[in-house]
């Protein structure tokens, strides 16, 4: 039953709904997400980017914790699921969600910190469910905000929390032969130190583990494509052969390039899901649209280029298509891990093995802090404390328990996630536009 509600939740509708408001504020916004892209790249990056007050975090640290949550195993596992059920051409739609996304992060993320607001200790909080409020009024947009919350909880223990605690255990376990208990404790440990300390104490983590852990990955990436340079080229013809053909466009069984490559892209950037918004909100700035932009580059640092990477490798080295001992085709982590063992040998394994428990273990940090925001609205305010604890134990419960009905489970959350929060964005689509265009206007003439 689960299956049959996330495959109508995840079905067309709900993916053309994504899509189609992506391109309805891409072209509401005159293409200036895709036109200011170097613009923005240069703000996220820049000096004044990591500065910050006493009591915030910088807009670089919150673009940092908002990649710690978008950067998992989705990456390395996601892609190659997404190419063994749709096809190499599966990697162009994903590259073509992420670029129509951009317009969609920047929405929600300038909306995000120009409704949020402060504790009494002076705290920032925000997200969709705040703009929700502004948009719809007090009552209707309050209850379209607890939805979102209760649903973004659900994601925060099951996507961003017990599926990751699972991968790593599934990794460090193959590979190590380390036992499954141990691992979920020091997981679970580790969890509770690092977010005991707020947005601020994972931001400090989160600045230095998200660039490192992406830059070795991308290293040992492109290392894998050279070894295989020859192959690059016919690769990227199959590619966009299977991406653009007209069986592919036509949908149905031969549509699965199209359908998997934009399911996977919103999964991996989260473009439409409202989480993003979350971390923006906690920055220290006073320009929503510039912290908009900053945060829209994520979605170039996760899909197009990581994704990028990982879908490359696998396309040029000649296993996608590989099956295992039982016949079926291999997928998921297995799959990239038979990619970079083609140039790198058995070291692929132990980087892939290393990438993941990195990978998966910054999620479980960026999904804290978003859940943790979600779970003070719905208590307007009380229970930080009972959430932490909570969210450590379901780190030590999915390291060491299978995980099948909460993958299903959080798929269906982010669904519903993603309902609420895009009828908000075309809501505001107008005034987003508006800030977007003003904020152009004003720095072509200075």
């Amino acid at each position: 039953m689960l299956t049959a509600i996330n495959d109508l939740l995840w079905g067309p509708g709900t993916l053309g709904l994504l899509l189609g408001t992506g391109i309805f504020l891409t072209v509401r916004m005159r293409f200036l997400p895709w036109r200011r892209m170097g613009c923005a790249l240069r703000a996220a990056l820049g000096r004044e980017a990591r500065q910050a007050d006493r009591g915030g975090v910088s807009p670089f640290s919150a673009l940092m914790t908002t990649l710690a949550a978008t950067i998992g195993t989705g990456n390395i596992a996601g892609v190659a699921a997404a190419l063994a059920a749709g096809g190499p051409g599966a990697l162009i739609w994903m590259e073509l969600s992420a670029l129509l996304g951009m317009a969609t992060i920047l929405t929600e993320s300038l909306l995000s910190v120009q409704y949020r607001k402060r504790d009494r200790r002076g705290v920032r909080h925000g997200g969709p469910m705040y703009v929700m409020e502004a948009a719809f009024g007090v009552r209707f947009g309050r209850l379209l905000g607890r939805l979102f919350a209760v649903f973004a909880v659900g994601a925060s223990f099951g996507i961003g929390c017990m599926t990751q605690a699972n991968a790593i255990t599934g990794a460090l376990t193959s590979t190590f032969a380390l036992p499954a208990e141990l691992i979920g404790a020091l997981a679970a440990a580790l969890t509770l130190i690092v977010i005991a300390g707020g947005i601020r104490g994972i931001s400090r983590i989160t600045t230095v583990l998200v660039p490192l852990m992406s830059l070795f990955y991308l290293a040992a990436g492109l290392w894998v494509i050279g070894g295989n340079l020859e192959h690059l080229l016919p690769g990227l013809r199959s590619m966009f052969r299977c991406a653009f053909s007209p069986q592919a466009i036509a949908g149905g069984a031969a549509g699965a390039a199209l359908r998997w490559g934009i399911a996977r892209g919103v999964l991996s950037n989260e473009a439409g899901l409202g989480s993003t918004g979350i971390t923006a909100a906690s920055a220290d700035t006073a320009d929503p649209v510039k912290q908009g932009y900053i945060s829209m580059t994520g979605a170039v640092f996760d899909t197009l280029l990581l994704c990028t990477v990982t879908g490359l490798a696998i396309c040029c080295s000649g296993v996608l298509g590989t099956l295992d001992a039982q016949g079926a085709p291999v997928d998921g982590a297995a799959l990239t891990i038979l990619a970079f063992e083609t140039v790198l040998g058995p070291l692929g394994s132990r980087i892939l093995t290393f990438s993941i428990v990195l990978f998966a273990f910054s999620t479980i940090l960026g999904w804290e802090y978003q859940g943790e925001q979600c779970f003070l609205y719905l208590t307007g305010g009380g229970g930080r404390l009972l959430y932490r604890l909570l969210y450590a134990l379901a780190v030590l419960f999915g390291a060491t328990q299978r995980q099948d009905t909460v993958y299903l489970l959080c798929d269906i959350c982010n669904a519903l996630m993603c309902m609420p929060n895009l009828l908000c964005l075309l809501v505001m689509s107008g005034q987003a536009a508006r800030s977007v265009r003003q904020y152009d206007a004003f720095f072509r003439r200075v």
